[in-house]
């Protein structure tokens, strides 16, 4: 390929590797920092509550694959950036990297709050307080979600405009 050829194509960071390793960190945060360490809920907590040893012990199992799901994103990710640096177009950008980052984090809050805690009411964010009070943690979680994706790819179009 010429240089010319080259310089059309452009120099770009692979996003797609951004978005996934945004979106298994996304994950690692919930079921790290919501399942385990604050535990508020579990995967299937609003359905199995945690009353008795045998639905904490199913509850525990489906959050060992959930996070098992959220590690192959990050791997996902990894394999798309490493496959990418020996290409001729690749760039390597730090804003990209935070930006397609934060548009794969906000993307699992939007997809998870949607799916999990709307939709199929398997478990709501914080399942310690109030029964009245669970939307108002699950609005919450949907509007950080918007808030990083809209900042990512504010950032990502910055760098691009």
């Amino acid at each position: 390929m010429t240089a010319v050829g080259r310089m059309a194509i452009g120099r770009n960071f692979p996003r797609a590797s951004g978005v996934l390793f945004g979106l298994g960190l996304g994950g690692f945060f919930d079921g790290i920092v919501f399942h385990q360490l604050l535990q508020w809920h579990h995967m299937f907590s609003s359905l199995y509550p945690i009353d008795s040893i045998g639905n904490l012990e199913f509850n525990t199992f489906w959050d060992g694959v959930f996070h098992s799901a959220t590690y192959l994103f990050f791997v996902a990710g990894l394999f798309v950036l490493w496959r990418s640096r020996r290409r001729p177009h690749f760039s390597w950008s730090t804003k990209d990297l935070i930006g397609t980052g934060l548009i794969g984090f906000g993307l699992f809050n939007l997809i998870e709050g949607l799916i999990d805690h709307q939709l199929l009411g398997i478990h709501h964010v914080n399942e310690t307080v109030q029964r009245s009070a669970w939307l108002y943690w699950d609005g919450a979680f949907l509007v950080w979600g918007a808030v990083m994706l809209a900042g990512g790819y504010i950032m990502v179009r910055r760098k691009h405009a």
